[in-house]
């Protein structure tokens, strides 16, 4: 019996993860959830899988649920109470699935506490994957990636050796927009933008997916998960998103993952390696897709991806004000404060007036964070 906390509950990502456990109840065991403001979905969880421990965004939305709680239920609110979560009670698995920078203090506690980590937080890795993918060598924690195209990376990689890699290269959709112009771009609405082609994923990494900025943190986060430079990541537009992502070898040889978009199959993969269980997502017919079209990355239409991939080569705080920024674009834009293309004027304006810390501290990166937010809002 393998004992999860999951932070990000009430999410995509974690409400996919619950989906995974209710379907092995004999093996797995849910010891923590961590929710934002959704509580009405939140006490639905707990009722199912009781929990022993929660928390959620606010000491408020913790008086509120507090009554409706069943009796023993530990319940904790805030930033501590994501780390209490990640790193208290008795889980051996950690799901790190809440949205954005708010994660990395409770993965780094969680990894402190010796727990291994489905990471589903890319901005963990892209604001500070030299702090958390060396404290997780010292602890000799796993971390195992739950993203569809990290997963199919790992899985293409199962016994290769890392010196036989000519190169590695992660699939994109293209995102809402990917057969609009530029000049279309600029009357696009919340609405269109929130439409994805191929997934069901949250606001947010759906607006990601549009500008393609979901892919720039993904290039970041895979130089981190596989140890491997940015010359040897590639990014290549695929619109049918069966071929998750795929690895040459110096031989020529190419190994690719493919399957329907379907998150229960990484996620699983990740709870379960180096097993792999029955899974209920529909099977892939080969026929039936008829074909399979790839497309070179045009990166003068998606200059976010060019941005972040620079951010990448530059290391240090570059990736972290990048993450920032974007955070602060894509909320304003959800918000209707700003057009779409704003977004991508946000980031590179945020950039020219940031100068990057090489090697930062933790408190250097949330200092970081918090000024490229401020400049981010006020642009």
């Amino acid at each position: 019996m393998k004992k999860i906390s999951i932070l990000g509950s009430t999410g995509s990502i974690g409400t996919q993860t619950l989906d995974v456990a209710a379907m092995h109840p004999d093996s797995f065991e849910i010891d923590g959830l961590a929710a934002g403001s959704n509580t009405a979905l939140l006490l639905e969880q707990v009722r199912r899988f009781r929990p022993r421990r929660v928390s959620v965004a606010s000491k408020e939305l913790a008086d509120d649920i507090r009554p409706q709680l069943p009796a023993g239920v530990e319940l904790f609110s805030g930033d501590e109470g994501l780390v209490q979560i990640a790193a208290g009670g008795d889980a051996d698995y950690v799901v790190t699935a809440v949205m954005g920078s708010v994660g990395l203090r409770s993965t780094l506690a969680a990894i402190e506490a010796g727990r291994d980590i489905g990471l589903a937080n890319k901005e963990t890795l892209v604001t500070a994957g030299h702090l958390v993918t060396e404290l997780a060598r010292r602890k000799g924690v796993n971390l195992l990636p739950i993203d569809s195209e990290h997963s199919a990376i790992f899985q293409c990689l199962n016994g290769e050796s890392i010196e036989d890699i000519a190169s590695i290269n992660l699939t994109a959709s293209g995102g809402s927009f990917r057969d609009l112009t530029r000049e279309q771009l600029r009357n696009v609405t919340v609405e269109d933008a929130l439409r994805h082609p191929n997934w069901a994923m949250g606001a947010k990494i759906t607006i990601d997916s549009a500008t393609m900025v979901n892919k720039g943190l993904e290039v970041i986060e895979a130089h981190w998960l596989f140890g491997l430079p940015y010359e040897q990541i590639g990014v290549l537009l695929h619109p049918e998103s069966i071929i998750h992502s795929f690895v040459e070898f110096r031989d020529s040889s190419i190994i690719a993952q493919l399957g329907n978009p379907d998150m229960r199959v990484p996620i699983q993969y990740a709870l379960t390696y180096p097993q792999r269980w029955h899974s209920p997502a529909q099977r892939l017919s080969l026929a039936q897709a008829g074909q399979l079209t790839f497309r070179e990355m045009d990166f003068a239409r998606y200059p976010a991806l060019r941005l972040a991939i620079e951010c990448g080569k530059i290391g240090g705080t570059a990736t972290t004000a990048f993450n920032a920024a974007n955070e602060v674009a894509v909320a304003r834009f959800l918000r209707r404060d700003i057009p779409f293309v704003r977004i991508e004027e946000i980031l590179e304006e945020v950039l020219e007036r940031h100068t990057a810390e090489s090697h930062p501290s933790l408190e250097q990166i949330e200092d970081c964070d918090r000024a490229a937010r401020t400049l981010a809002q006020s642009l």
